[in-house]
């Protein structure tokens, strides 16, 4: 039955217990009819020309009990705009033969028109209507492809985030047709970093009857992404270029999202690190590129140093930062978790990222900063005999204690060892499940610090010594967004340092 008549009889059935199709060629005066209970058998025979069309073909749905909203009006208008609403012929709904009826297509598909044709007002409202948004476009690609496949394209940035856009299966909005008949909205047209886009993709070679798994499957589809994500990202590139206040309006967005491509879309890094924009420790809340920061760095420096964090303020004020700002050196700052794990294998212009929780910065090898105050002595030996017994102290719970030359107001901070992973990323795979256990961080202490001068100058058997151990490691996490290991523990320590304050 599907071989003989096709996928339309097929979706027939599945509403209706008996199909009749009857017909009349035009000038004819016979007229016939075909029905068919969907069982295996149909019938034909000629029927009456006052039953018929004058012209043309009627088909008759004899609806099945639970199906008998298909036969409303308002159900029919809402298919037929969803389902076939830019096929090249107009669809008009009518309750009675004879009634003047509702025209709900026009048998025009806004995309398959030259664009000189196209206001900007129908761009907006056909943006409305296929993405499900009251904002305008902030970019519109319209285009056609043809060669060894034939497609037309109608793409639209939009100006607000859409409210699903970091929605866990982080699924795109891109509408397939064949045709200018609707198939899907679940193929992955687009990456799924670029997944804010809406709009259609028209195919012209596809078989209407090809599944969605096949669809999925499909090579010609694969060609496709490809083209259009080479697209999108070069009128992302061309915006950059020509107006970099709109495409500082754009990153604001829908950055965070297109940083994914980082990690996901190797083949695409280059272009992906020419769009990406941070926020510096010296661009005074300004985006800056790559290109900008590359630029502007001093002659020593050889690394991209970043930090990464929940929000600008919390990177701001972290201790790692504290030398970077004290020397020439400027550093990326990145108000996304997820971007830690795109850059620890990425290089730019020669110079590899390095995150400013990871490893020792040898900040003595940049030049101060205009009007930055000069770093005091080297530790003393006191100090350094205390950081050896905090080390002892601590045992495990650390992998080293050293002097930093990155702390400057600050007691203390943690970082990673030089192979160990970003804190931050550390963090985030740890809490997906995927990093057992964290590797023991570096303590690192401040030589020059009052309150550290203090506790070297303490005697050694002073019980005081064991507990400021603790408490500088527990204020290092706590500083870091971690709880103390041991709350109790912590609490027991601070109501001894307390009491001992006020004795």
């Amino acid at each position: 039955m599907i071989g003989q008549f096709g996928v339309g009889f097929y979706s027939a059935f599945m509403v209706a217990e008996k199909v009749d199709v009857i017909s009349r060629r035009a000038g004819q005066d016979q007229a016939a009819m075909w029905s068919s209970d969907g069982l295996g058998t149909y019938t034909i025979g000629p029927v009456e020309a006052d039953q018929a069309p004058a012209r043309g073909t009627r088909i008759v749905l004899h609806l099945l009990e639970d199906a008998a909203d298909y036969a409303q009006a308002p159900r029919i208008e809402q298919m037929v705009r969803a389902q076939s609403g830019h096929v090249p012929v107009p669809i008009t709904v009518k309750d009675k033969p004879d009634a003047d009826g509702n025209q709900v297509a026009d048998g025009t598909a806004l995309w398959t028109r030259p664009k000189s044709a196209i206001t900007p007002e129908e761009y907006k409202d056909f943006y409305r209507s296929v993405a499900g948004q009251w904002d305008d476009p902030a970019l519109t690609l319209h285009y056609r492809a043809e060669g060894r496949h034939e497609y037309s394209v109608l793409a639209f940035v939009p100006e607000t985030r859409p409210f699903d856009l970091f929605d866990p299966d982080r699924k795109g909005r891109m509408k397939l047709y064949v045709r200018r008949v609707f198939i899907t909205d679940e193929a992955e047209i687009l990456p799924r970093y670029l997944r804010f886009v809406r709009g259609l993709v028209d195919l012209a070679d596809l078989p209407l009857n090809m599944s969605r798994e096949m669809i999925q499957d499909s090579p010609i589809l694969a060609a496709i992404q490809k083209g259009l994500t080479g697209k999108v990202l070069g009128e992302l590139e061309k915006t950059a270029k020509d107006d970099p206040a709109a495409y500082a309006r754009l990153w604001d967005t829908f950055g965070a999202v297109i940083k994914e491509g980082l990690y996901e879309d190797f083949e695409r890094r280059e272009t992906l690190l020419r769009l990406a924009r941070f926020k510096t420790t010296a661009s005074g809340g300004e985006w800056r590129s790559l290109q900008d920061y590359v630029a502007a760095m001093p002659e020593n420096q050889t690394a991209i140093y970043y930090a990464t964090g929940s929000d600008l303020d919390r990177i701001a004020s972290s201790p790692q930062l504290e030398g970077f700002a004290r020397a020439a050196w400027k550093c990326c700052c990145c108000p996304t978790r997820s971007t830690a794990s795109g850059c620890g294998a990425i290089d730019w212009d020669g110079k590899p990222f390095k995150s400013v929780t990871q490893g020792a910065a040898d900040l003595s090898l940049i030049p101060l900063a205009e009007g930055a105050d000069k770093p005091k002595p080297e530790a003393s030996d006191a100090v350094g005999g205390f950081l050896a017994f905090v080390k002892e102290t601590l045992g495990d719970a650390v992998s080293d204690v050293r002097a930093s030359d990155r702390l400057t107001d600050s007691a203390v901070c943690l970082v990673a060892s030089e192979s160990g992973l970003d804190r931050q990323l550390e963090k985030l795979l740890a809490n997906a499940g995927q990093l057992p256990a964290g590797s023991a961080p570096v303590l690192e202490v401040n030589p020059a610090h009052p309150q550290i001068e203090r506790l070297a100058a303490l005697p050694e058997s002073d019980e005081l010594r064991t507990d400021a151990a603790h408490l500088l490691l527990d204020e290092a996490r706590i500083v870091d967004g971690e709880p103390p290991r041991d709350p109790r523990a912590f609490a027991e320590r601070l109501a001894r340092l307390i009491a001992r304050a006020t004795a």
